[in-house]
């Protein structure tokens, strides 16, 4: 069998034995400390791979949740759209509340009478407003608070009292408060 170029040298006497050992130590030192330096690396991998995970699954959980809240709003402009009632030919001003402005929504007679008894409710689709029934509204406001803008109290609706000394009394059609 060939010898090693180290037994070589060796045996020709161009190296001593002190320094064959002394290079052999070193090699193992060199070896060792690589083996270290791999499972620290494989350990950084790993971490950098969870970190990853991690970031994607955040990155998936914040996509679904924006493509959620896009549903929910096109279901709202569904709702909206298909039971609006309409107010063209209004001319009986509604005035309303939208944050801190005043808004005004001109109906006819039958319809203000809808809205002050909270039978109709006025919801806000893009930079209009619409009226759409109530128990459509209560449907948008389980989705979306922010889209319904006024809905009268039904509770508090004029009841009728038995004893009311103007109940005889008619109030004319044309008496405008």
């Amino acid at each position: 069998m060939a010898l090693s170029l180290q037994e070589q040298l060796l045996k020709a006497g161009l190296a001593d034995k002190k320094k064959a050992l002394k290079i052999n130590k070193q090699k193992h030192q060199q070896r060792k400390s690589k083996k270290v330096e791999t499972a620290e690396s494989k350990q950084l991998a790993e971490q950098a791979k969870q970190e990853k995970l991690a970031k994607d699954r955040e990155l998936n959980q914040q996509r679904k949740l924006e493509a959620e809240q896009k549903a929910i709003t096109a279901q709202i402009r569904q709702i909206i759209e298909t039971n609006t009632v309409a107010t063209d030919n209004g001319d009986i001003a509604y005035n309303f509340t939208d944050g801190t402005k005043v808004k005004r929504l001109y109906t006819d007679a039958a319809t203000h009478k809808q809205v002050t008894l909270g039978r109709l409710t006025i919801v806000k689709l893009d930079e209009s407003y619409k009226l759409i029934p109530t128990a459509a509204a209560d449907k948008i406001r389980q989705r979306d608070e922010s889209y319904v803008i006024y809905c009268a109290d039904q509770s508090a609706a004029p009841e009728t009292d038995e004893e009311d000394p103007y109940a005889d009394f008619q109030i004319p059609d044309d008496l405008m408060w």
